[in-house]
């Protein structure tokens, strides 16, 4: 699957965000080895710590329909709105979460920067120093 057909999946995912208190909405898709894809959206809570990102969110549901093996994952938030204007790189938390089940040189995160552009970069560029399975 080419990364633009990535981020419409992302695009779409992020209409289903629950975002109250921020108002911004991302959806993520993500690309499994075996070509099973699965979205995710950021969903919110009063008390802040208890929401999820939409990255989490697809990883989540992957791992718990059993695929671990993950090739790429793009993302699209902006303010709520139909159209993505500017870049939602992962948090730190969904870096750490990628880092447990990727190959941090080979997976890579394609983020849309509006609708039709994109950046590419593998976790290793945005987590160079991650701690993961290896380290223990």
């Amino acid at each position: 699957m080419d990364n633009k057909e990535l981020i419409k999946l992302a695009i779409e995912a992020r209409k289903h965000a629950y975002c109250p208190y921020s108002n911004f909405a991302v959806g993520a898709a993500l690309l499994c080895k075996n070509g099973k894809v699965y979205t995710g959206c950021n969903i919110e809570n009063a008390a802040f710590t208890p929401g999820n990102c939409a990255e989490r969110t697809a990883i989540f549901k992957a791992v718990s329909e059993g695929d671990v093996s993950f090739e790429k994952i793009a993302i699209a938030g902006s303010p709520k709105g139909d159209d993505i204007t500017g870049p939602a790189h992962p948090c730190g938390v969904c870096r750490q979460v990628m880092q447990e089940f990727v190959n941090p040189a080979e997976f890579k995160i394609v983020v849309a920067y509006d609708n039709e552009n994109y950046k590419e970069y593998t976790l290793k560029d945005l987590f160079p120093e991650g701690f993961g399975p290896d380290n223990l």
